[in-house]
């Protein structure tokens, strides 16, 4: 195995019990902290794809600006942080069981698939141009609705938070 394979192994790992430790944990202060680490984890391995690009958005997006709205939003709304009841519901062991299922269906299908095994194509060199990229987010024909749709949903969850926040307080 080469340093690379060693590395994206070690960064899954952590990504993935990161977020089981989000499911799990019975403080929502510290789900989030996990988030981050979880969020943090996928754009290491971005960095490690030579996505460098994408690395940079997962941390400046993701990790600085979701991540640090939903810890201000529990923070706004003090009650929540006090909750140390249980967060498992009483049926966790047939929804693991669904979830088992769903995955061996899936490695099933995708170790049917005759292009599972083969190595990706190379990209075309104009694959890390950033202004056809921009062209994409911004074009009617490309990802436009999808991008404005996000940031709409975004600026929600913000509005949503602070009107939580004063309705705690009676204001």
């Amino acid at each position: 195995m080469s340093t690379a394979q060693i590395l994206f192994l070690i960064f899954s790992a952590v990504v993935v019990a990161a977020a089981v430790m989000v499911v799990l944990s019975r403080r929502i202060m510290r789900a989030a902290l996990w988030l981050v680490l979880a969020l943090f984890g996928v754009a290491l391995i971005f960095a490690l794809l030579d996505a460098s690009f994408f690395a940079v958005v997962q941390v400046l997006v993701y990790v600085g600006a979701i991540a640090t709205l939903l810890i201000f939003a529990i923070m706004l709304t003090r009650g929540v942080m006090d909750d140390s009841k249980a967060q498992l519901n009483r049926g966790w062991p047939f929804a693991l069981l669904v979830c088992l299922g769903l995955f061996g269906g899936l490695v099933y299908i995708l170790s049917q698939w005759n292009r599972f095994n083969s190595a990706a194509p190379a990209l075309p060199q104009d694959a890390y141009d950033l202004t056809l990229f921009g062209l994409a987010l911004t074009s009617p024909d490309g990802y436009l609705v999808a991008f404005e749709a996000a940031s709409v949903l975004l600026l929600a969850a913000m509005v949503g938070a602070i009107y939580l926040a004063l309705e705690k307080r009676g204001n």
